[in-house]
């Protein structure tokens, strides 16, 4: 039988994984700052509307898909909710947000941005095949961490005598950050 070799092991897993770890990334930091911008989409129209809005209780999907028509919104609805005195329609390429006091508010029209919106896709697909290749990617990435520990037998960079140190820090950070802010 032959010897694994580590080097080649976490090589070849590294260039093989490289666009998916890229494209994750990349995603990521995307979706870390998703409250403060939609990097998946970008405005088009911003429409100003005031409409006359039923009790609180009244409004359901119902209510929402019919008021879409009436404001000429030709698109699927996600969801709808009324937050903080303000109703909110979600649909695919819409926004629709109103003041439930005044009736007040504004349809927001917007596209995805190419690339980007694909890419962020990654993070929030359900399939069963791609939860199965995430899994597989994700014990990938465990393999290529610890073979990275040991590619470096000895001087002052091994894991004996550095990297075991920033291993652990690596571990402790994201800890205290839980601990302090979680």
């Amino acid at each position: 039988m032959k010897k694994i070799d580590f080097r080649n092991l976490h090589r070849d897993l590294g260039y093989f994984y490289i666009g998916l770890i890229v494209s994750f990334a990349f995603s990521g930091l995307l979706m870390n700052h998703r409250e403060m911008w939609h990097p998946d989409k970008y405005t088009t129209e911003t429409k100003a509307i005031e409409v006359k809005l039923p009790e609180k209780s009244q409004i359901n999907d119902d209510f929402a898909k019919d008021l879409g028509k009436k404001l000429g919104i030709d698109d699927k609805m996600r969801r709808q909710m009324v937050k903080k005195d303000e109703f909110k329609i979600s649909y695919e390429n819409h926004d629709v947000e109103i003041d439930m006091r005044t009736g007040k508010g504004e349809i927001v029209s917007f596209i995805k941005t190419p690339i980007i919106s694909q890419t962020m896709k990654l993070h929030k697909n359900t399939s069963n095949f791609w939860i199965y290749y995430s899994d597989i990617f994700a014990l990938s990435l465990i393999i290529i961490a610890l073979t990275g520990t040991i590619m470096i037998k000895a001087g002052k960079f091994s894991w004996k005598n550095r990297g075991w140190k920033l291993a652990v820090a690596g571990v402790v950070f994201p800890l205290l950050f839980l601990i302090l802010f979680g």
